[in-house]
């Protein structure tokens, strides 16, 4: 057969040179890797020959088989499995442009360990890889369940790969290493050792669903011996919890998630009844790197009958729980379910309420016993969590009552909505808030100015998702919840009143420049009015309060959404010098032309303050510059 040589990508080469040059010092996990991916392809044919009868493939026996020869210093990782084509072979394995290398090569710069970084392997899907950390060469024969024709992949993990048409290949995939000499001193162990190979698959791999074998070496004069099987094959999930000891969850853990990472928590669930599940759910200690990405692949591992039917089964878990790992073993599903199915399938739909309120609830427990634990959580889980606020009414009441939120009462400490309306002055019938980029930022806004000086407790909300979720959840037990930048505030109910004649006086004097105002920034506002909130800036814009607020409009037009423009309001403070001085000017003058220029840059100030950018960057510019040369 015709034998072609192809070069790797660059960052194919990047990658590998890593790997050949001891980036790892745990070399063990390339077996992992290997039995890991011979699972995945077990996994598969088994479901693809559920799905279709017709499929040439023999199912008949399983398995995962290691063979050492110490004489050529081979270890050969063979499988029977679905297999890959000619052409699968140098889309995945030739080329590791779908296995986010960018990604994996700047975290691996960043891993600040050796422990960090030898979980990258699998959390980024380049375990094939792995091989070449032992090995000088690698090679890869594969056949495609159903196909009649095989395919050899050869490289020695430097610049070039070769691929070649084979025609006695068996179904499944096999790969070979040639073994590099043991180096104890570099951590390269003899992986030709049975004891070796033994102690690493009893390690990382005793939970996989099929059998591991290796054949004994035979003693002289003997026949050869009947295969070993390495691995106990045991359901962790169908065994007792006294049965299991943490490092055996955790471990299956690892291999799910492909996390090196121990779990934040474990959570068993067992079903009994009309329908039967077990599940077997396990809480992250980090978020991955790619959760806010539109590919993140989401859900848990679904067994029906100990049979794998799918990888990541979205339907089990809402996707503000997508962070959530585990296996789900049911009893009475179909073992032909597809996607669609499981859409409509009310046993599913039963076993995702009930997994969801587990979740939350362990969360909830977590929050009352172990408050660093908590903090983890919330700081690596609590963005994508509030994202059930908005779309799981069912739920809404758990999700708040494990939330957590920065608030003006303490810097270093988070507030939940219960401990907020315990602290809530005499008269405050509202739980204030106010959303922006970032707690420096939101903390100087004009907007906190009264609520600061009269000391009345603010939520200082930076995530993107709350300038949505307070929208969705309106009010907490029976108090609304309302934006310091939104509405009329009116805090003289609370403390410090001013007389009612005062404030008549101000706005009788004020009512000239207010509507002379309006008409001037009519294209950009739709009401100026004095302010209640300000305290020490001269002016500030806020929305009405059923509007969308300026970022809530970025964001829908980030989405493609097409959003009318809100016309804004205009607060002054009628106490500041500045105000006071244009109002002076205003009732003063006849000819007002020279003040409009002075209402404009007061307008473009208040955007400026709450971080916003102004209509037309260059005009305010040449405006300010105008006024400074005017005073020197």
């Amino acid at each position: 057969m015709t034998t072609e040589t192809f070069e790797f990508q660059v960052e194919a080469r990047q990658l590998l040179q890593l790997m050949i040059h001891s980036v790892y010092s745990n070399k063990d996990v390339f077996l992992r890797e290997l039995v890991s991916n011979a699972s995945d392809a077990l996994d598969k044919l088994r479901l693809e020959k559920l799905r279709d009868d017709s499929l040439d493939a023999d199912v008949s026996d399983l398995h995962i088989e290691i063979d050492v020869d110490k004489e050529a210093r081979t270890l050969t990782v063979r499988d029977n499995g679905i297999g890959m084509s000619y052409d699968e072979v140098g889309q995945l394995i030739g080329t590791i442009a779908n296995s986010g290398t960018a990604g994996f090569l700047k975290e691996l710069r960043e891993a600040q360990d050796a422990a960090g970084a030898e979980g990258l392997i699998g959390q980024f899907g380049v375990g094939f890889y792995s091989g070449f950390m032992v090995a000088d060469e690698v090679t890869l024969v594969t056949r495609r369940a159903g196909e009649s024709q095989g395919t050899r992949w050869t490289s020695r993990g430097e610049s070039t790969y070769t691929l070649e048409k084979v025609d006695d290949a068996p179904q499944g995939t096999s790969v070979t290493l040639h073994l590099k000499p043991a180096d104890p001193e570099n951590q390269l162990h003899d992986y030709t050792s049975p004891w070796t190979i033994r102690e690493i698959v009893k390690r990382y791999s005793d939970f996989i669903t099929w059998p591991v074998r290796m054949v004994p070496e035979a003693k002289d004069g003997e026949d050869a011996p009947e295969p070993e099987t390495l691995n106990s094959m045991k359901a962790l999930w169908a065994r007792s919890r006294d049965e299991v000891s943490d490092d055996e969850y955790h471990e299956l853990y690892k291999h799910i998630s492909h996390d090196w990472r121990e779990p934040l928590e474990t959570i068993r669930l067992q079903a009994e009844g009309t329908f039967e599940y077990q599940a077997l759910l396990f809480v992250p200690s980090h978020a991955p790197h790619d959760l806010f990405t539109r590919d993140f692949k989401r859900g848990v591992q679904l067994y029906v009958k100990r049979v794998f039917i799918m990888d990541d089964c979205e339907a089990l878990l809402p996707p503000y729980l997508r962070f959530v790992k585990g296996v789900v073993d049911a009893q009475d599903l179909s073992l032909n379910v597809s996607r669609e199915i499981l859409q409509q399938d009310r046993h599913i739909r039963m076993m995702q309420r009930r997994l969801t309120k587990k979740v939350l609830s362990t969360v909830k427990e977590i929050k009352t016993k172990d408050a660093d634990r908590y903090a983890t959580f919330w700081r690596e889980f609590g963005t994508v969590l509030k994202e059930g606020l908005v779309t799981d009414s069912e739920n809404r009441d758990a999700i708040l009552a494990v939330a957590s939120f920065a608030t003006t009462h303490a810097e270093d400490e988070r507030t939940t909505l219960a401990q907020y309306v315990e602290r809530m002055k005499d008269g405050q019938e509202d739980i204030y808030y106010i959303t922006g980029e970032s707690r420096q930022s939101i903390e100087n806004s004009p907007h906190m100015e009264a609520f600061r000086d009269k000391g009345i407790e603010v939520l200082l909300l930076t995530d993107a998702v709350d300038e949505v979720w307070v929208d969705a959840v309106g009010e907490y037990e029976g108090r609304k919840l309302r934006s310091v930048a939104k509405g009329e505030i009116d805090l003289d109910g609370e403390k410090d009143e001013k007389a009612d004649g005062e404030r008549e006086k101000q706005a009788e004097e004020y009512a000239g420049l207010l509507g002379w105002m309006r008409e001037q920034l009519d294209e950009d506002i739709k009401e100026v009015r004095l302010s209640a909130r300000l305290t020490v800036s001269p002016a500030c814009v806020v929305s009405d309060a059923h509007d969308l607020t300026p970022a809530l409009e970025n964001m829908y037009r980030a989405m493609g959404q097409e959003v009318p423009r809100t016309k804004r309001i205009l607060e002054l403070n009628p106490d500041h010098p500045l105000v006071k001085n244009l109002n002076q000017a205003y009732r003063e003058r006849e000819d007002r032309s020279g003040l409009v220029e002075s209402a404009e840059l007061l307008h473009t100030l208040a955007v400026l303050a709450e971080g916003g950018q102004p209509k037309d960057p260059a005009r305010f510019v040449k405006l300010v510059a105008d006024r400074l040369e005017r005073t020197l």
